[in-house]
């Protein structure tokens, strides 16, 4: 049976000069995905990337660990077979769709490509050839070419490869191709789908993670850490960066109007995630806000805690509603573990009316009753926070 994938990608080949580039950022990320799994080869001839089992593996096990590799648009486990001529191909097909489909009966149809122009047979003869084949072997199967139920893919290169089950990929560019930006990760739902839509476009993932003790148990802390190694089977390894808040959250909350306690909150959060972004080399941060979503959510809001950000900060939820953000949550494996009752920072010191409408100059103005301890306060959490590299 099929011992081998063939792998396909999409906007990768659009990128002409650098598409090289780009297949070897693809291949080493699939390589990372696989180390668990089983041995395998991973080439990339000729705008294919082919990966091959060089033992025993689990095929349920490696269809999954490549599901989660962004650039991949489908998943075909495929057999590659060297050239011994026409007879014996056709038999091997033959013996595989037996094997794929016991007592197959369904419409099929064949479709062949043949890279290698000196195969004595053009891709109409190999369709037409093969078909019958298959027609005398299986005699409650037909041809249909227009809307076939199985389609059964054959390919003459130097090897030649043939499949006919197709898995879907998620899509996107190889992480590790575009740079690295800053999450700013809370237990939520989300942020980590933020997390995930970035890294879906190429970018490796930091993040940071804001912690209260006492008012924040470790269990919220631990919630974290597993949100973050959700992202990571797609993202890869995560640095986070876990910050003790709480000295800053009381300061702010003891000199403060309450009614501006979040939107002052949230620009020192920003402030100390774009200090470690700048430490880590990222160039942007990213967020999980939705325009309207809270009261911190506003555009009023919004403009305010860009206001302290020199880095661009990406928001890929930000036209989002609430459900469309659910059902990806759910859908990338994040959303049970995003909704257990542990409660973070955010949530513990939220003022009952919250102002919707902040204005820069009056937040600015209120941060002033903060100048004699805040630097201080906000050097002894950086100084003190807690990093490690998060896995799946």
């Amino acid at each position: 049976m099929e011992k081998a994938f063939l792998i396909k990608y999409g906007e990768i080949a659009l990128k002409g000069k650098n598409r090289r580039t780009f297949e070897e950022a693809l291949v080493k990320q699939i390589k990372f995905a696989l180390k668990d799994v089983g041995e395998f080869e991973v080439t990339h001839p000729q705008g294919r990337v082919f990966v091959e089992a060089l033992g025993d593996f689990d095929m349920d096990e490696a269809m999954e660990a490549l599901q989660h590799v962004f650039g991949i648009v489908a998943i075909c486990p495929a057999v590659l077979t060297e050239d011994t001529g026409f007879d014996d191909l056709a038999k091997e097909i033959v013996e595989y769709v037996g094997k794929v489909y016991p007592n197959p009966s369904f419409t099929f149809k064949v479709d062949s490509r043949r890279s290698r122009k000196n195969y004595p047979l053009n891709s109409m003869e190999l369709n037409a050839a093969i078909g019958e084949k298959l027609l005398e072997a299986y005699p409650n199967i037909k041809v249909d070419v227009h809307k076939p139920e199985v389609m059964l893919h054959v390919e003459i290169r130097e090897r030649i490869n043939y499949y006919c089950k197709e898995v879907f990929g998620p899509g996107g560019m190889p992480v590790g191709t575009s740079g690295r930006a800053m999450l700013l990760l809370s237990g939520g739902i989300d942020s980590p789908v933020a997390g995930y839509m970035i890294a879906k476009r190429g970018v490796t993932i930091d993040a940071t993670y804001f912690h209260a003790p006492p008012y924040t148990s470790e269990r919220a802390k631990q919630k974290v850490v597993d949100l973050a190694a959700q992202v990571s089977k797609y993202a890869g390894p995560i640095r986070l960066h876990i910050v003790n808040f709480t000295d800053i959250q009381l300061y702010i909350y003891e000199q403060c109007p309450h009614e501006e306690l979040t939107i002052i909150m949230r620009r020192y959060m920003m402030k100390i995630a774009e200090h470690f972004a700048k430490e880590n080399g990222d160039l942007g941060l990213i967020t999980g806000e939705s325009i309207g979503q809270v009261a911190s959510q506003t555009m009023q809001s919004l403009e305010c805690t860009n206001a302290v950000c020199t880095l661009p900060v990406y928001r890929p939820l930000i036209g989002m509603d609430k459900q469309e953000i659910i059902e990806r949550s759910e859908k990338i494996g994040t959303y049970e573990t995003s909704i257990l009752p542990f409660e973070d920072c955010c949530t513990i010191f939220v003022a009952k009316h919250p102002v919707t409408k902040p204005r820069l100059s009056v937040i600015e103005n209120s941060e002033k009753k903060l100048a004699e301890k805040i630097d201080e306060l906000m050097d002894v959490a950086i100084s003190t926070t807690e990093t490690i590299t998060v896995t799946p």
